[in-house]
């Protein structure tokens, strides 16, 4: 009996179960009878096993369920990684699109980041699967159809916060109606305009900072400003992130090193994440089997940069480089010198730094933070291959600064919006 022609039986056992029990017992009983008279048919049974093999198969095999999201993804952050994190928990494998620039500049206003950086952003968080680069900002139905046929898509996932085109209408209303629709949660705290709004009150007022640089103020006025302050004179913004362990848990790997794995680690503010840090990262795990980053506090990245910096808080810099798939743990409030305890306490093999970055303390009259394990023969200077610093990624908004404030304030409506009318949804 071919596998073909016995299809329908097996898959009635399939959806039937209680029904193998039945033909075990009679096909055993036709063996023994057919051997006490005489082995007459006795090979019967044998003949069995391999469609029972093929049973068995097909009963484990399952279909892997394909989720797709789409995203603009400028200005990365761990907003955006939770909320791919999420779309992955609704399927086996998660395909993301990317927005093009000509679709964000008619949709929302000029993107800060370019395509290429914004694909090496995505491609580079621990969740993601493929990316589809220039995808349009609306679903078509056309493009609806490429995804389900093409990319063989199961679902198109998106966020409870709505997602309107210029002309009012819901950019997933053919995916609703198909019934190919499913809903994350929003992650608190965070969006693209609010990162924004801090870049533009950390700098002031433009033509002051082509000159000054950032402002610097007091510490306890910085973290006012970039925490709950809802009148900042400088168009501030108001942080909505509530940290919770159960989130630093999400983004984690859970695993440490094995017993003689080749520890390297990498330390630095990694304030508003972006392609650089993903480049460097990656290049820093190439260098062994387990990468761990030091993350530098609040304090000591204003002593480096200034009192109204970092940009982003440690917690939030924390979940941006856990979400990067080129890590595996993360020191939250590293210190800036790395002494011989922790070179011990962490086992670590290997100590990098990337050619590119803000600031090298060591290259400006004070001591250098790396001399232990330059002293130890375990340090290594690695070329950055992008020439990206959080300064230069917030000099392209302070250069087109009339343009963000315009396109922040029709932003920061909606979102306020979108807080005042906020109910409770179950998940995340």
């Amino acid at each position: 009996m071919d596998f073909e022609s016995s299809r329908w039986i097996w898959d009635g056992v399939y959806y039937h179960p209680h029904l193998l029990g039945g033909i075990m017992v009679t096909a055993t009983l036709l063996g023994l009878s057919t051997s006490y008279f005489g082995g007459i048919g006795g090979s019967g049974f044998p003949y069995l096993l391999p469609d029972l093999k093929l049973f068995h198969k097909k009963r484990h095999e399952k279909k892997r369920v394909r989720v797709y999201m789409d995203g603009c993804f400028d200005l990365m952050h761990y907003g955006h990684a939770n909320a791919l994190r999420q779309a992955r928990e609704l399927g086996d494998e998660l395909v993301v699109g990317v927005v093009s620039d000509e679709e964000i500049v008619d949709n929302k206003g000029p993107p800060v980041l370019s395509m290429e950086e914004r694909l090496a952003l995505v491609s580079g968080l621990k969740w993601v699967d493929e990316v589809i680069a220039a995808a349009p900002y609306a679903i078509t139905e056309e493009f609806m159809n490429r995804l389900f046929y093409e990319h063989n898509i199961d679902y198109i996932i998106h966020g409870d916060d709505p997602c309107l085109l210029p002309d009012g209408t819901d950019a997933y209303a053919l995916a609703k109606k198909v019934g190919r629709y499913k809903q994350i949660k929003r992650t608190e705290g965070v969006s693209s305009t609010d990162i924004v709004g801090r870049i533009l009150s950390a700098y002031g007022d433009a033509k002051d900072s082509k000159d000054s640089g950032p402002s610097i103020q007091s510490d306890a006025d910085h973290v006012t400003k970039t925490s709950t302050d809802k009148n900042d004179a400088n168009g501030g913004h108001i942080s909505h992130f509530l940290p919770t362990s159960r989130r630093i848990v999400q983004f984690s790997n859970g695993k440490g090193p094995g017993p003689n794995a080749r520890v390297v680690y990498i330390d630095g503010a990694f304030d508003l994440f972006h392609a650089g840090h993903v480049e460097i990262l990656r290049n820093a795990r190439q260098q062994g089997d387990f990468l761990l980053v030091g993350i530098y506090g609040d304090q000591t990245v204003s002593e480096l940069r200034g009192a109204r910096f970092p940009l982003m808080n440690l917690h939030e810099r924390s979940l941006s480089v856990l979400a990067c798939r080129y890590v595996d743990e993360v020191i939250m409030g590293a210190p800036l010198v790395i002494s011989k305890d922790v070179v011990t306490t962490f086992n670590i093999s290997l100590v990098v730094h990337g050619s590119v970055s803000e600031r090298n303390s060591f290259l400006d009259g004070k001591a250098d933070p790396y001399e232990v394990p330059r002293s130890m023969g375990i340090f290594r200077m690695l070329e950055s291959p992008k020439a990206i610093t959080t300064t230069s990624v917030a000099q392209r908004i302070v250069a087109n600064h009339e343009v963000y404030v315009k396109r922040n304030a029709k932003k920061k409506a909606s979102e306020n919006k979108y807080y005042s009318e906020k109910k409770y949804i179950a998940g995340d």
